[in-house]
């Protein structure tokens, strides 16, 4: 829902690694997400009828809830925080194994 489809046929890339989980996302902050307010309950979508319609699936159950879920599942589990890379062609999280 969130990836790039402008200007890039790249696909979602998941790299998996003996101490970490990596996920790399075509495009970056987009919209009213910025990387200051990034994570922190503000949404925009390339896409608002692909995002209405997952919503409506039951893929999204609310707007601006996935990473403060994550960060609570991981914590939940013992793994460190999820760290964010912010650029401008792509958006990776990295998550590290439990401790």
């Amino acid at each position: 829902m969130h990836r790039s489809y402008e200007q890039t046929h790249a696909r979602v890339r998941l790299y998996w690694y003996q101490d970490r989980l990596e996920i790399h996302n075509p495009g970056g902050p987009f919209g009213q997400v910025t990387r200051g307010n990034f994570g922190q309950g503000v949404t925009d979508y390339r896409n608002p009828h692909l995002a209405g319609v997952m919503k409506e699936l039951g893929y999204v159950q609310r707007f601006g809830s996935g990473i403060p879920a994550a960060r609570q599942a991981l914590a939940q589990n013992g793994n460190p925080p999820p760290e964010f890379l912010l650029e401008d062609t792509y958006t990776a999280v990295i998550v590290r194994r439990a401790l």
